[in-house]
């Protein structure tokens, strides 16, 4: 595609895997890349200080987009991609401010507010688990004898597991607030002053049974458009939630997929989102798809180099075309179904190496394996840690070679984790 005029915005947070996805795309594309996080300096080290930077205070989106506005009258910023859910709100008021397709910025803040955004969904007849919300001052024993069993609490201000635990009674309760206490206790201050209410809260939701799937989207002018649905074929019933294998398309009852889709689009429109990338996440029991989060951004880490669309475009492509507002035909997955195993972490300790790497990725139907993980750092399992060892990548005739497939290749791996040296 020829050069387009002005530039794309990325928001990405420090920790994103996906620099790397978004900044070929945009190449691919002809559109000049801007990268705006709140640690270009990290940024810059690791890739060498050649692409465009804007360093922004995530801690106040109101003044980051007043720095993306800033920016703007020397720079023509286009459109605005984010890559997670704080960046998701800063994009909003950053698009508003610039006169820029986008979700609306009380939209975007209920959907990076779990309590926030399952208020919104109860209020407008979308099915969530039943819930509430506790102060962590006040101690778990009251909470314990108030809520219905089994339950999961959650923190509000962390994404992909982290914090989430199942209780089935309440002493395992307690236990699990403790936990959770610890966590924020011991979260960088940083981190916390961009919630200060979300770090001082426990959601406590109704554990919902059933099969789990996630769903990514695009919208466009309030439409949803359904990208793909995933199956994620291991059970997620706790005490963690650490998700492994996703799969598409899904091999759900057609029926059940379109009420899948209904749900997720019912959801959007309750909290109000317009414009940009969605990805869901829904459990399936037997009344009816339940909604557990909706967000407005895409699918996280690697996951989406799963998707191709048309002519080969990838997800990535796709957001930077509907951000820029280039040309996007009707969005057509590729026909082979597709996977990704998040290679979960089966200790804590320091990864010294990962074996079997050539083996697994000469399983048929797999297509690469990506260790995230550098040798020599710390690895800690959920519910503490918030990443994976990697991920695996493969395409079949269906989803059930897929899966086959990705499992397969797990059980070639080794990992060499050990307990750190005591320090003297």
């Amino acid at each position: 595609m020829a050069d387009v005029p002005g530039e794309l915005l990325l928001l990405v947070p420090t920790t994103s895997y996906r620099l790397d996805d978004f900044r070929a795309a945009a190449r691919r594309l002809g559109v000049p890349l801007v990268v705006g996080s709140d640690r270009c300096h990290r940024i810059e080290d690791y890739f060498g200080g050649e692409r465009e930077l804007l360093s922004l205070d995530y801690r106040k989106p109101g003044r980051a987009a007043e720095q993306i506005a800033e920016a703007a009258r020397a720079r023509p910023i286009r459109g605005i991609v984010p890559a997670s859910d704080p960046t998701a709100v800063i994009a909003a008021l950053a698009a508003e401010r610039l006169g820029l397709p986008h979700n609306p910025p009380a939209a975007a803040r209920r959907a990076a507010n779990k309590l926030a955004m399952r208020v919104a969904l109860r209020d407008a007849g979308v099915a969530v688990p039943r819930f509430r919300a506790f102060p962590v001052a006040r101690g778990p024993d009251r909470p314990a004898r108030e809520v219905e069993y089994p339950c999961v609490l959650k923190p509000l201000i962390f994404s992909a597991s982290r914090g989430v635990i199942r209780a089935d009674g309440p002493e395992a309760f307690a236990a699990a607030w403790r936990r959770i206490e610890r966590l924020l206790r011991d979260t960088a201050p940083e981190r916390r002053a961009r919630d200060e209410e979300g770090a001082r809260t426990i959601l406590v939701e109704s554990f919902v049974p059933g099969a789990e799937v996630a769903v990514e989207g695009l919208l466009r002018g309030g439409v949803l458009e359904v990208l793909a649905v995933f199956d994620k074929p291991d059970p997620l019933d706790g005490p963690y939630f650490e998700e492994t294998i996703y799969v598409t398309p899904s091999r759900h009852p057609a029926g059940l997929v379109r009420r899948i889709e209904e749900v997720t689009a019912a959801g959007a429109r309750a909290l109000g989102l317009v414009e940009g990338p969605l990805h869901a996440e829904l459990r399936l029991p037997p009344e009816g798809p339940v909604v557990l989060e909706i967000a407005a951004r895409s699918i996280g880490g690697l996951c989406s180099r799963t998707l191709r669309f048309g002519a080969g475009l990838s997800l990535e492509e796709v957001l930077v075309a509907h951000a820029m507002g280039l040309p996007l035909a009707p969005l057509r997955r590729e026909a082979r179904a597709a996977g990704v195993m998040m290679l979960p972490i089966p200790r804590r300790g320091v990864l010294h190496a990962v074996r079997g790497v050539d083996a697994a990725r000469a399983v048929p139907g797999v297509e690469d394996v990506v260790v995230t993980v550098p040798e020599g750092r710390e690895v800690v399992p959920l519910p503490e840690g918030d990443s994976y060892l990697g991920f695996l990548f493969a395409h079949g005739d269906g989803p059930a070679a897929v899966e086959a497939a990705l499992r397969a290749a797990h059980a070639r791996l080794a990992f060499d984790i050990r307990a750190p040296l005591p320090v003297a």
